[in-house]
C-alpha cells in the first residue's frame, strides 16, 4: 500500500491538524476558560444574527421588487420615454441612456486619474514630505464624505463658475467622478502594494528604469485588484441620485440625451420622481427600474469577480 493510500483523507487530516493546534496552544497559554467559551459563542450568535437581519432585509426589498415590478418587463420598459397620459406605456429609455453617458464619463475620467495618482503616491511619492501625507489623509477623507456635499460641489464649481458647463450629463459625470475618485485611489494602492517587492527588485537589478518596471512589471501584476476596484466604484456611482439632482438631473426628459446638451435624467433619479407619485401604476414602474438597477450591479459585480479570478496572480 503506497503512502498516499494509508494516509487519512484530506477532512481527516485538517481536522488533525487543527486539533494539534489546539492542543499545543492550550499547553503553552492554558485551556480556556468557561467565560472564554460562552463569550466566543455569544459573539458567533450575535454575528449570524447579524448577517441573518441583512439577508433578510434584502430578500424582502428583491421580492417586492420582482413581485411589483414584473408585469412591466417587456421591451416598452426600456424603449420607451417617460408619460402622465399614457403610464402604461411608459418606460426608462432617457434615463437609461442618461445612465450610461454619466457613466461612460465617469469611467473616462476615474481611470488615468485614480491608477496615475495610485501610482504616483506608491512608487514615486516621498513619504517624508508632508504634502504627500497630508495628499493621503485627505483622500482617506474624501472617501467617507457624504454624495449630497459632493453635488453641491459640482453646482457650484463645475455647473457654475469656473468651468461653467451648465446643467448637463458632462457636469454629472464629473461631479459623481470626484465622488468615487477616493474610492479608486484607495483600490488601486492596496493592489499595487500586494505586488511583491522582489519584482521591482529584480527588475531594477537587470537595469530598467522606474518607469519601465512600473509600466511592465507592476501594473500588470495589480491589473486584478485595480480593475475590481474600479468596477466597484463604477457600480456604486450607478445607483446615486442626489448629487446628479443638483447638477442638473431632471425627473422627466422624453428625448435622448446628449453629453454636452442640458437636460438629462438618469435611472436613479426617475425611479425617486416615480416612486414618490401616489399612482399604483407609477409604483409598478418604480419597482421595475429597481429590478433594471438590481441587474445592472449584480452584472458589473459578477464581472468584477471574474475579472479577480482571471487576472489574479499568487506569489
Amino acid at each position: 500500500m503506497s503512502t498516499d493510500e494509508k494516509a487519512p483523507p484530506r477532512t481527516a487530516r485538517t481536522r488533525l491538524a487543527v486539533a494539534g493546534a489546539r492542543a499545543t496552544t492550550e499547553s503553552v497559554l492554558g485551556a480556556r476558560s468557561r467565560g472564554d467559551r460562552i463569550s466566543n459563542r455569544l459573539f458567533q450568535a450575535v454575528l449570524l444574527l447579524g448577517l441573518s437581519v441583512a439577508i433578510a432585509g434584502l430578500a424582502t426589498m428583491v421580492i417586492w421588487a420582482f413581485v411589483e415590478g414584473s408585469p412591466r418587463l417587456n421591451t416598452a420598459l426600456f424603449t420607451a420615454g417617460p408619460s402622465t397620459l399614457n403610464i402604461e406605456q411608459a418606460g426608462y429609455r432617457p434615463a437609461i441612456l442618461g445612465s450610461l453617458l454619466v457613466i461612460g464619463g465617469v469611467i473616462v475620467l476615474i481611470l488615468p486619474l485614480g491608477v496615475g495618482a495610485a501610482v504616483y503616491l506608491e512608487e514615486y511619492a516621498d513619504k517624508s514630505r508632508w504634502w504627500n501625507r497630508l495628499f493621503e489623509l485627505n483622500i482617506q477623507n474624501l472617501a467617507g464624505v457624504p454624495s449630497i456635499v459632493f453635488g453641491i460641489l459640482g453646482l457650484a464649481f463645475i455647473v457654475r463658475q469656473p468651468l461653467g458647463l451648465g446643467f448637463v450629463p458632462a457636469a454629472g459625470a464629473l461631479t459623481i467622478a470626484l465622488l468615487v475618485l477616493p474610492t479608486v485611489i484607495l483600490a488601486a494602492r492596496e493592489a499595487l502594494r500586494a505586488v511583491p517587492p522582489s519584482i521591482r527588485e529584480g527588475s531594477l537589478a537587470l537595469g530598467a528604469t522606474q518607469w519601465q518596471t512600473t509600466w511592465r512589471q507592476v501594473l500588470p501584476a495589480a491589473m486584478s485588484g485595480i480593475l475590481t476596484g474600479v468596477i466597484l466604484a463604477v457600480a456604486r456611482a450607478v445607483g446615486e441620485a442626489a448629487p446628479l439632482l443638483l447638477v442638473g438631473a431632471v425627473t422627466f426628459v422624453t428625448f435622448d440625451p446628449s453629453f454636452f446638451d442640458p437636460g438629462f435624467t438618469t435611472l436613479p433619479t426617475q425611479i425617486f420622481d416615480w416612486a414618490g407619485r401616489p399612482q399604483e401604476e407609477f409604483q409598478v414602474l418604480a419597482a421595475a427600474g429597481v429590478l433594471i438597477m438590481l441587474a445592472l450591479v449584480l452584472v458589473m459585480n459578477s464581472f468584477a469577480v471574474w475579472l479577480r479570478n482571471r487576472f489574479e496572480q499568487k506569489w
